[in-house]
């Protein structure tokens, strides 16, 4: 997949642009929402990150065209997928340590993200509960941005923008019952970093 992003390694500042658990099947009705592509490009992002379960490659080459992509594998992306995509990563911004993994094959995903990065990153990202997540473990930030279109046991949808500068890393979870919804959301043209994990329910 020549669309996937081979760095492991970029520059300050970057907005990250996250997302899982889009279950987008090549045979069925499900997409991409617009505004979720629409919200990344007004964010500015400089990165997209998908957290396993996309099912299908048509769905990472239309982030890819966005900004670059990394992807980790999902337990039900088809095999091309599973064949292409590694299970974790780590990448770095800057000073800054990120990992990602998709979160299935144990007891719980937020054990396997604790598992494999706690305390060894700044933040860890993970998928596959479909549940929005957003806390500390052992000086690492855990981030399950919940599922962009699939949102099965919780209330809301969500995807996550996390700004990255020398200073900070600023992750903010964007929940949201309707797609239509996110155009509420505004980003200021200098967006300060903040100090603390945020969370933003668009109605």
């Amino acid at each position: 997949m020549d669309f996937l992003e081979r760095r492991r390694t970029f520059d300050l500042p970057l907005t990250i642009g996250v997302i899982a658990d889009t279950h987008i099947y090549a045979h069925g009705s499900r997409v991409l929402p617009a505004p979720v592509l629409d919200l990344f490009r007004r964010a500015g992002v400089g990165l997209i990150l998908h957290l396993g379960d996309v099912n299908s490659a048509w769905v990472l080459q239309e982030l890819a065209n966005l900004a670059p992509l990394l992807a980790v594998a999902g337990n039900n992306d088809e095999d091309e997928l599973q064949d292409a995509l590694p299970t974790s990563l780590r990448f770095t911004v800057g000073t800054h340590t990120f990992g990602a993994l998709h979160g299935d094959g144990g007891r719980s995903a937020k054990d396997q993200v604790k598992r494999a990065f706690g305390g060894k990153v700044d933040v860890a990202f993970f998928g596959h509960s479909h549940i929005p997540f957003l806390d500390e473990y052992q000086g690492t930030t855990l981030f399950n941005p919940g599922s962009a279109t699939d949102r099965r046991w919780h209330e809301h949808f969500g995807v996550g923008i996390v700004r990255v500068t020398a200073a900070a890393i600023d992750p903010e979870l964007i929940l949201y019952t309707r797609a239509d919804h996110l155009t509420n959301i505004t980003f200021a043209p200098d967006n300060p970093s903040r100090p603390e994990p945020q969370e933003r329910v668009s109605r």
